[in-house]
């Protein structure tokens, strides 16, 4: 289950960011270099920061106004030269300071721009494959498009953040922290006076932050529901036009949109806020100092260049105070992206290889059931101790009315799920003790819509076996009937295909996925409802072809066509989640139970179809 996240805690700053950092610690270790250079570099730029308004204040104490210089001051050396001189100096140090500002600058960031690009390339690729590792029960409750939307754009919100406010934020900080530092050093008196405004604006920042932090989360999981709601359409788009379901749609995405809208607007509503009050703050503290500080230089306690030190920290110092509000709401809106990738990664799969699994052995294909039970939900429970034997090179065929839980079994086989209680055992041991990748790496699948993907005839064959040769491929596509009308392809064998294979018919398309089952030669087959849907002349291939695929090896077949099942070796007669029947066809219709009566009402009804068929060609042949 996905971690249940507290949002309303109020003891941060920078919401969450401990807690992120913490979790990308081994990929924050793989960038220990980039990311040590990028700290000298950002060091070096603090304290260059700092030493900035030095020169202006020794042109004001030592040129502007020498009265001061006999009475305050701390630099002896600097006496006997020139004003000319002075200033040549002064100004020319302060070039250099800049100059070297700007180099550190430039490798602070760099660094930290590319350190962050690499450690969030690794998680993006570690949210993937976790993602891809999910259990089916995870992904049956949460949208497609909200997952792309983790996948995608919240990583990139965190990568600009941490380059746009998270480095910024630091060095201003600590640039602040040293200021301060220098201003006791100076004048404890003015320190004191500037300071006043941090409870202040601290009180300010961490509740601001707060209901900033939710606001943008909320927004963070509209945006995600807009992206499935978008996903779900356009992947539906043809049935979407043929329902006519176009406006009943857009309404429902004006309706999220506006409401995103409404987020967005009061989340930079707060943001705003927060800036315009942290302005109203340094113009007070900036006249308190001011205030004072005249009044101490002209009792002759400070000198002028010491106030011009002050005033020019105030510049530099609450500048990036005032942009902090700014930075918090970029860390809320990326602390938000965080907390929703936390989630994903966090999940723990139901279905996972755990402590004393082993590599499964080439199997023999004896698949026992024994008193199998399972549920999606624990109140709901879909099969109910299935028990039954395939022995090896056996063809078995689950037979029953829709919804009996005929394919939750071939899922249970698959360990796509694990039964609530029982077990299915191959070659007399518990799946559960294989590795995952092993035990489906000897298991082919046909579906009723089997899924190709947007890459090459080539590659959607090879993705049964990645080790395939180009001889192993062909010798699939020719057992899968499918050599022939790949080569009158626009490019054979490297045409690339449309999404799911669109731009194929529907018994292509099965073809090209029995050849995919055929080149992983596993001992187990599994075939759901293979043929449904297709016409005659496609039905009758892609028999041919399951045929061959299936030869000599354990084959589970989900079917409503009871004649095509016949030849079968075992047929298991599964309704409301338990087996009502099993044995083979002429057993079974002795029994004259549910599977007779069944097959006697299908053979009534083709007869039936057949017959009003042959009345149509025969009128339509008279007319004509």
């Amino acid at each position: 289950m996905m971690a249940n996240r507290d949002s309303k805690n109020v003891r941060y700053l920078l919401p969450g960011i401990g807690r992120i950092v913490s979790r990308f610690l081994p990929q924050l270790r793989n960038q220990k270099s980039l990311l040590l250079t990028s700290f000298i570099g950002l060091i070096a730029e603090i304290a260059l920061h700092l030493l900035e308004p030095w020169p202006l204040k020794f042109i004001f104490d030592y040129v502007l106004v020498p009265d001061f210089k006999s009475q305050v001051s701390e630099f002896p050396l600097l006496s006997g030269l020139t004003p000319f001189t002075l200033v040549s100096i002064f100004a020319f140090a302060l070039v250099i300071v800049v100059a070297l500002r700007a180099i550190a600058a430039y490798f602070s960031v760099y660094g930290m721009a590319l350190a962050a690009s690499n450690i969030l390339t690794e998680v993006r690729a570690e949210l993937y494959s976790h993602i891809q590792n999910l259990s089916l029960s995870f992904h049956h409750k949460i949208k497609t498009g909200d997952l792309i939307t983790r996948v995608t754009s919240d990583i990139e919100r965190l990568r600009e953040t941490t380059v746009m406010a998270v480095l910024p934020l630091i060095a201003n900080s600590l640039t602040i922290l040293g200021m301060i530092a220098i201003m006791f050093w100076l004048h404890w008196e003015l320190a004191v006076i500037a300071i006043v405004v941090f409870p202040l604006f601290i009180f300010a920042t961490t509740r601001l932050t707060k209901q900033i932090s939710g606001v943008v989360k909320s927004r963070r999981n509209r945006e995600g529901l807009l992206a499935a709601t978008t996903a779900e359409s356009l992947g539906a788009i043809k049935v979407v036009q043929a329902l006519s379901l176009q406006k009943m749609l857009e309404d429902s995405f004006a309706s999220q949109n506006r409401q995103s809208l409404k987020e967005s607007a009061k989340a930079q509503k707060l943001s705003t806020g927060l800036e315009r009050m942290v302005e109203l703050l340094v113009g007070i503290a900036t006249a308190l100092v001011l205030w004072r500080g005249t009044h101490l230089v002209m009792d002759n306690h400070i000198t002028p260049g010491d106030l011009l030190i002050f005033v020019n920290y105030f510049r530099i110092a609450f500048k990036p105070m005032r942009v902090l509000a700014k930075y918090m709401g970029q860390i809320a809106k990326a602390t938000a992206s965080g907390d929703r990738i936390l989630e994903i990664l966090d999940t723990i799969p139901d279905i996972r290889d755990t402590r004393g699994t082993r590599k499964a052995p080439s199997f023999r294909g004896c698949v026992r059931f024994e008193n199998v039970s399972f549920g999606y939900e624990s109140t709901q429970s879909i099969l109910c101790n299935i028990s039954f034997t395939a022995f090896p090179g056996q063809r078995v065929a689950l037979v029953g009315a829709s919804g009996g839980g005929k394919s939750t079994l071939t899922s249970l086989l698959l360990r796509l799920y694990d039964p609530t209680t029982g077990g299915i055992f191959i070659d007399g041991y518990d799946l559960r003790e294989y590795k995952l990748q092993s035990l489906r790496r000897q298991i082919s699948v046909v579906l009723q819509d089997s899924v190709l993907f947007a890459a090459s005839v080539r590659d959607n064959i090879a993705y049964g076996n990645l080790q395939a040769s180009e001889s192993d491929i062909k010798t699939a596509a020719r057992l899968g009937n499918a050599h022939d009308f790949i080569m009158k392809l626009p490019q054979g064998y490297e045409t690339i295909l449309g999404e799911r294979g669109a731009t194929l018919s529907g018994g292509q398309r099965q073809r090209i996925a029995i050849a995919r089952a055929a080149i992983r030669q596993s001992p187990i087959v599994i075939l759901d409802e293979p043929t449904t849907g297709l016409d005659n002349e496609s039905e009758r291939n892609v028999n041919e072809a399951l045929d061959r695929l299936t030869q000599g090896r354990t084959t589970f077949i989900v079917s409503h066509n009871l004649k095509s099942i016949q030849g079968a070796d075992l047929i298991v007669y599964i309704e409301g989640g338990k087996i009502l029947e099993q044995g083979n066809h002429q057993q079974l219709m002795q029994n004259a139970g549910r599977y007779a009566a069944m097959y006697a009402l299908q053979s009534a009804l083709d007869d039936y179809s057949s017959a009003n068929s042959n009345q149509i060609f025969n009128k339509k042949l008279m007319k004509s």
